[in-house]
């Protein structure tokens, strides 16, 4: 698989710019700040449907105007598709597929996979459990496009019941509604407190089935990404301790039954608390990805380039997964290199040239390692020129 071209259309600093692509590495190289980034993070727009920088869409488009359009042509066994991508900060996007429109933009998941290092990426190992979250989750939809659904349904379910919450805290004595409270918990307006408890159980219920569904696959996911992420780590940082993956959640079970049943319990044993705190205490939503260099966690104990090193192995092992199951996906380094050693330069270049397309960003040339030579682009002021 590789990108073939990519159009933007007032999206971040560009008006427009067109962008032919070819197989092997390309560099884009230029001053920080002339609009690299925006070009590799429009690609992972595509395979994504959410960007590596910024939580919503409104950033993307360019100031004064109202909307974006990202254009990509994919060429994978030989064969071309063209994803267009409409951003409407505020209203739905839309998608096309080779010119005809799709009901919905997250149908477009699937036809580009991208794995994509930045220097966002230490927030893997140095961040909040969301992010480890995210990680697995947006990797699950790479390899199972239906997993943005799974997603989707789990999130509209999880607000519903935290709106329940809330309507039963503030329905005991003492506490008031501000107007957008009530905006927001208007469905749950007139629900007292026994009311409150009678419809919890049919939002745990959802929460359960679908909670599961994603439990289990994460499950999976991590016992497949473990052996992937401790070699890749041993490559990087031979002289560091073992990179180890646990999964932390309420529920481990073994089957999907296993794992509903052990979330229906949890929510029983937590409904007080849920009712006196007005939000959801157990689910996916409040799991971690724990990264453990031999005994310690990684988070707290591990150094500026193990840390770094671990980010990249967690990317790494994600490119090895999608190319096992079938096709390499596209490698985006974006301002990685800068931030290496020389030793874990070279690693890291050795273990990526292999791939069919290697798309890197640089602020200067020799940020570019040897290995990696190949098509380069020059970036200043919003020009993208083919050296």
């Amino acid at each position: 698989m590789h990108v073939a071209h990519l159009s933007l259309t007032d999206f971040r600093s560009y008006p427009g710019v067109e962008l032919a692509l070819d197989p092997g590495v390309t560099a884009l190289v230029g001053p920080n700040g002339q609009g690299k980034t925006n070009l590799v993070e429009a690609l992972g727009y595509v395979a994504t449907h959410a960007s590596h920088r910024v939580a919503t869409d409104a950033p993307l488009v360019r100031h004064g105007a109202s909307r974006a359009v990202i254009r990509s042509v994919i060429v994978k066994d030989d064969r071309r598709a063209l994803i267009e991508l409409e951003l409407n900060p505020g209203r739905a996007n839309r998608a096309r597929i080779n010119r005809s429109p799709v009901s919905r933009a997250r149908d477009a998941l699937g036809l580009l996979r991208t794995v994509l290092f930045a220097p966002e990426d230490l927030a893997l190992v140095k961040g909040d459990p969301a992010e480890r979250r995210r990680f697995m989750d947006d990797l699950l939809v790479a390899r199972h496009p239906r997993f943005a659904g799974v997603r989707a349904d789990y999130d509209r379910v999880l607000k519903q019941r935290n709106a329940l919450l809330r309507t039963g805290v503030l329905a005991r004595p003492g506490k008031r509604r501000s107007a957008r409270r009530q905006d927001e918990e208007s469905g749950f307006a007139e629900a007292g407190a026994g009311d409150v408890q009678s419809t919890l159980a049919v939002w745990d219920s959802h929460l359960v089935r679908h909670g599961a569904e994603l439990l289990a696959a994460r499950l999976d996911l991590v016992d497949e990404l473990r052996p992937l992420a401790a070699k890749a780590y041993a490559s990087l940082a031979p002289a560091s301790g073992a990179a180890q993956l646990d999964y932390l959640s309420t529920a481990l079970g073994t089957t999907r039954d296993d794992l509903a049943g052990q979330l229906h319990a949890a929510l029983a044993e937590a409904r007080r608390s849920e009712l006196e705190r007005g939000v959801t205490l157990v689910g996916p939503h409040r799991d971690d990805l724990q990264l453990r260099l031999g005994e310690l966690p990684a988070r707290g104990y591990a150094s500026h380039g193990e840390s770094w090193s671990f980010a990249l192995a967690l990317r790494l092992a994600a490119y090895d997964l999608l190319r096992a199951d079938g096709g390499d996906p596209v490698l985006i380094l974006d301002d990685v290199f800068a931030e290496l050693d020389t030793q874990r330069r070279r690693r890291l270049a050795e273990m990526v040239a292999p791939a069919e397309q290697v798309l890197i960003t640089a602020a200067v040339p020799d940020d570019v390692p040897a290995e990696l030579a190949g098509a380069r682009f020059d970036v200043t002021e919003g020009s993208v020129t083919r050296v």
